[in-house]
């Protein structure tokens, strides 16, 4: 009797229906515009898929059918966004996939959701500001300055190197930010998103004039295998709408704007990474695009180098968006997670003025910053995969489950074709999945273990529902 009690219990629901607007613990202030979260969305996105990703794939993987790669994506990404958008709208709750999970498919499914976000979220966050670091390191190098050996890598990644600095630096400034409040953190992401974009027109709008048409062919160098398989490593690039979906609680109207921001965010990323690809693959042959940068590469073999400068700088900037996006995405996750009970109510304090989660935001800032300066990038980046891939088969899984439980329920928005489109997310990201390496598997197993030993040690019986 006892193990169908607990049998049940992990299957107890939070009632879509009675998410109220604010619970115990503290609410957010909804004061985010429907551009505001589009920019957030959109720094997420755009950042390492077109400034690192598109010549890496072009030249090694797909050539000018890197194109082919993105679109491919896309495709399987906007099927989960399109899944995101419906919740979205029906609950604008902070949280993103660890609320939409707990509220339909039960409340172990959501613990782990949230569990294994709050490890991917972070890792990407130290991820992308090493990659900062480095072309950071390099503008340095290129401006005649010689820094110390011990403050320009972790150790292992050169000689002397000792922390990566500037990258963890980088994330305690981010989280710097993001405590200041949501409104001011917002303005400062709208501001660096639209410098990002027009670098990227610029980009677009200069190099269209220097494509021949000739580096077009073969089109399919590595064969369509090639364009499939680099679909798989730019997948990775047209995610951030779903750390984005995270602040919903903090949008003044959640149930219209959220929606429409997670399909803007996606629509217009993909448009420029159609345009940045058509122009990389066209100004030079996909043999000579150099793979970490390929962009200023390219135009400094058509004799604009002060431009390739201005792009170098371009992408430090347009990757900063990232980390802001995550960053917000991740202490939404555990502050919803500690409102909610499974973790120590502690956590869920939100500042008394700018009423955001400030305790969480300085963990994670400095966990990020331990990552980002002691870890190598490729070892952090294993990190940052499977749980958000799992994410995706959740949501939309629990998009199909709703609509056919709960088929009258007051919807924004209304995932088109269904269940075709959310269970074609489901298959893309299962895909995905096979793709990864088993030390990926191996460290998601011993999180996987922690989270299992902390539900059911606290989180079972500490439990908002429990009480109820």
């Amino acid at each position: 009797m006892a193990g169908f009690r607990m049998g049940e219990g992990v299957l107890r629901r939070k009632p879509i229906e009675h998410i109220e607007e604010t619970e115990s613990g503290g609410g957010l202030v909804r004061s985010l515009g429907l551009w505001q979260l589009t920019a957030i969305g959109v720094g997420g996105i755009i950042g390492a898929g077109i400034f690192t990703l598109a010549g890496t794939v072009a030249n090694g993987t797909a050539g000018p059918a890197v194109l082919v790669s993105f679109l491919i994506a896309g495709v399987a990404s906007a099927a989960a966004a399109l899944s995101y958008a419906e919740f979205a709208g029906l609950i604008p709750k902070a949280g993103s996939a660890y609320t939409y999970g707990y509220a339909v498919l039960g409340e172990l499914v959501g613990w782990f959701i949230g569990w294994d976000l709050l490890l991917e979220y972070t890792a990407i966050v130290a991820v992308v500001a090493i990659g900062i670091s480095g072309y950071f390191s390099f503008l340095v190098g290129e401006m005649g300055a010689d820094l110390p050996n011990w403050m320009l890598g972790a150790p292992g990644t050169g000689d002397g190197h000792r922390v990566d600095l500037f990258a963890a630096l980088l994330c305690l400034l981010i989280a710097y930010l993001l405590t200041l409040g949501i409104r001011n953190a917002a303005r400062f992401e709208m501001f660096v998103v639209v410098l990002k974009v027009l670098v990227v027109l610029v980009v677009i709008g200069v190099g269209v004039f220097h494509v021949k048409t000739s580096n077009y062919h073969p089109f399919f160098p590595f064969g369509v295998g090639g364009a499939f398989t680099g679909a798989a490593t730019v997948f990775f690039a047209v995610f951030g709408y779903d750390a984005m979906s995270t602040a919903a609680e903090e949008s003044k109207d959640a149930q219209r704007h959220m929606p429409k921001a997670i399909i803007y965010s996606l629509v217009i990323s993909m448009v420029l990474y159609v345009g940045a690809c058509l122009v990389l693959t066209g100004m030079q042959n996909y043999k000579e695009i150099d793979p970490e940068s390929g962009f200023s590469t390219a135009f400094k073999s058509v004799g604009l180098g002060s431009l390739a400068d201005i792009i170098a700088v371009g992408a430090i900037i347009g990757i900063l968006t990232v980390m802001f996006t995550f960053m917000l995405g991740v202490t939404r996750v555990w502050f919803s997670m500690s409102r909610d009970g499974l973790l120590p109510k502690w956590f869920a304090k939100t500042h008394p003025t700018r009423h955001v989660p400030t305790r969480v935001t300085w963990i994670v800032g400095v966990a990020s910053a331990v990552i980002a300066g002691f870890l190598p990038i490729g070892e952090a980046a294993e990190l940052t995969n499977i749980g958000i891939l799992l994410a995706f088969v959740v949501v939309c899984a629990a998009v199909i489950v709703l609509r056919y439980r709960q088929p009258d329920l007051p919807r924004t928005f209304r995932t088109p074709w269904m269940p075709f489109v959310p269970a074609l997310g489901i298959v893309f990201s299962i895909w995905l999945i096979t793709f990864l390496q088993w030390q990926t598997w191996v460290r998601f197993a011993v999180w996987f273990v922690v989270g299992l030993v902390i539900y059911f040690a606290y989180s079972y019986r500490r439990s908002e529902l429990a009480g109820r």
